[in-house]
């Protein structure tokens, strides 16, 4: 098969152990960043197979409707990028795992660094050291204080491990099936939405966004956030009612944030008010960014690309269009 990946940036996938995986195809890798419908459809006029980067390139139906060759989209996660009607009625597969066997140690990983760098302000002591000025002002000590997990799911569980490790007093709060499912595994469960806000030290949020989930966390909620506290967010930014968190810091409730995840991405404006913001700490949405975990994750897509080719597809969202 013809196969195109998009937003290979730094040209990683070449490198790592799953694209033998490729062999029998013919791979095309693209490592910039295009938006413009006329360019993506001229590149991929040839696509059979298309491979996305995450979110990184949104599949609208303009652009399908441009693609009469592409028979298969093959990606991993959730997919509020991908206009699936449109894949449907131009009888394009999209197949993608929703199920992986096990958490994506990167984000959380990613997310502990981020809490770290917030309660002890290491930004701002690295910049101060570097400028001449030696140290600048004092961090908070990590043990003892309250960690606030919004969502109950495998990155959760995991940064809730490191939390444990470092003698933090670990809180949840989420839908309520998840806190179902938390307090039937023994968790400690905050007594009300309001509570989890404003008692805990630092909040990271770790929930899928979909169409309910869009906006989950408020100006309300943020606003209840100690002046003190740091809020942490390596999920997506939708999941923030938009402007609210560019408010809060403006308002000083929460201290600071921390995050690896923007509404437009990628977002290289420098000025850009929120990026721009002294209280915010801001990774490139690097949470899945390490060669261990991308070889992880896209062995699954290879693997839905060879068994397309194979006659059996697997991970199928839309299988009616399969054999149409």
């Amino acid at each position: 098969m013809k196969v195109h990946i998009l937003d290979d940036w730094f040209d990683t996938l070449r490198g790592l152990p799953c694209f033998t995986k490729l062999a029998d195809h013919d791979v095309t890798v693209w490592t910039d960043h295009v938006d413009n419908i006329d360019q993506l459809a001229n590149r991929l006029s040839d696509a059979e197979a298309l491979v996305l980067f995450r979110e990184r390139t949104k599949v609208t139906r303009d652009l399908l409707d441009r693609l009469p060759n592409l028979r298969l989209i093959s990606q991993r996660s959730v997919y509020p990028h991908v206009d699936v009607p449109a894949c449907t009625d131009n009888s394009i597969l999209l197949s993608s795992n929703m199920h992986s066997g096990t958490p994506s140690y990167a984000a959380a990983e990613l997310t502990w660094a981020l809490i770290m760098m917030g309660l002890r302000d290491l930004p701002t002591q690295m910049a101060s050291v570097k400028a001449g000025r030696w140290q600048a002002g004092v961090g908070k000590t990590l043990r003892g204080r309250r960690l606030g997990l919004y969502g109950y799911g495998r990155i959760a569980k995991t940064v809730a491990g490191y939390a444990d490790a470092f003698g933090m007093d670990v809180v949840w709060w989420s839908s309520e099936q998840g806190r179902a499912r938390a307090q039937a595994d023994g968790m400690t469960l905050a007594p009300d939405r309001a509570a989890f806000f404003a008692q805990s030290d630092a909040v990271s949020v770790h929930v899928r966004l979909k169409p309910e989930t869009r906006g989950i966390i408020t100006t309300t909620d943020l606003a209840a956030m100690q002046p003190g506290a740091v809020f942490v967010n390596t999920s997506r930014a939708g999941l923030i009612e938009s402007g609210a968190l560019l408010n809060a810091l403006n308002a000083g409730r929460p201290g600071k944030a921390a995050i690896d995840v923007f509404d437009s991405e990628p977002l290289t404006d420098p000025t850009d008010p929120l990026l721009s913001h002294p209280n915010l700490i801001a990774t490139p949405h690097i949470g899945f960014v390490t060669e261990d975990e991308f070889d992880l994750q896209f062995a699954d897509i290879f693997d839905q690309i060879n068994a397309y080719a194979d006659g059996a597809p697997i991970h199928m969202i839309n299988p009616q269009v399969w054999g149409a």
